[in-house]
């Protein structure tokens, strides 16, 4: 048992090392040193909802050399980080840090001109000290007609099976106040996660095949530390 599990370990390094994660076209380290610290400047292409959902209130800092997201007490929603990422096929990799077991790190790949969903929400992967999380919100809890159907308490059988089948939970402990790396892949309709080079897990949704990912956006509901965020594209 102890060498199929090795052998296992083996082959999903291998994978990660490998795999044609696409051609880098974004690369930020976050070396930059912000003008002020009242509002978030958070430069080099990337907008927060700071302004909208947070009365402004800065919840993006820069220092040390990574992006540090926290809640601000006025806001009504999660930090929403995002910058504009092009493509059809494709990877998306960073080194995160979670330092509370309640801290928790959202990749949402959207695409504004989607009018089927709710502000252009496509796919997300989640990841939490204790999980990964992989959603593919086209089709399941951010699509309009879903959003309605529950609304007015009227899912049909099909439409339940449906939200069950656009989410897998993939049990994966990740220490807290620790830096990991993460990496997700994008291929046709298959969404792909890896953590510190192994894989965690890995679904097949329609949501996922959406033709044009045009925006990225990290979503943190508490706090989270980011660096080095690069985007590949093969297509």
């Amino acid at each position: 048992m102890m060498r199929l599990a090795i052998i296992l370990l083996s082959a999903a390094l291998s994978f990660a090392e490998t795999a044609d994660i696409g051609t880098l076209f974004f690369h930020d380290e976050f070396e930059r040193i912000e003008s002020q610290e009242e509002k978030d400047e958070i430069g080099n292409g990337w907008d927060s909802n700071s302004k909208t959902r947070a009365k402004g209130n800065k919840q993006v800092d820069l220092r040390d050399g990574a992006m540090y997201l926290y809640i601000h007490k006025e806001a009504n929603h999660a930090i929403s980080v995002s910058h504009t990422m092009e493509f059809t096929n494709g990877s998306v990799g960073m080194r995160f840090r979670l330092d509370r077991p309640e801290d928790s790190l959202g990749l949402d790949f959207a695409d504004l001109s989607c009018k089927e969903v709710h502000a252009g929400h496509l796919f997300a992967a989640w990841f939490s000290p204790k999980q990964v999380w992989l959603r593919d919100l086209k089709t399941g809890a951010m699509n309009l007609k879903m959003q309605e159907a529950r609304s007015n308490k009227s899912l049909s059988v099909e439409q339940q099976a449906v939200l069950k089948a656009s989410e897998r939970i993939f049990p994966r402990t990740n220490e807290t106040a620790v830096w990991h790396t993460l990496l997700v892949t994008v291929n046709g309709d298959e969404m792909t996660a890896f953590i510190d080079d192994v894989l965690v897990g890995s679904m097949r949704s329609p949501g996922i095949a959406h033709p044009t990912k045009k925006m990225l956006r990290l979503s943190v509901p508490k706090n989270a530390v980011a660096d080095d965020v690069k985007f590949w594209r093969r297509e």
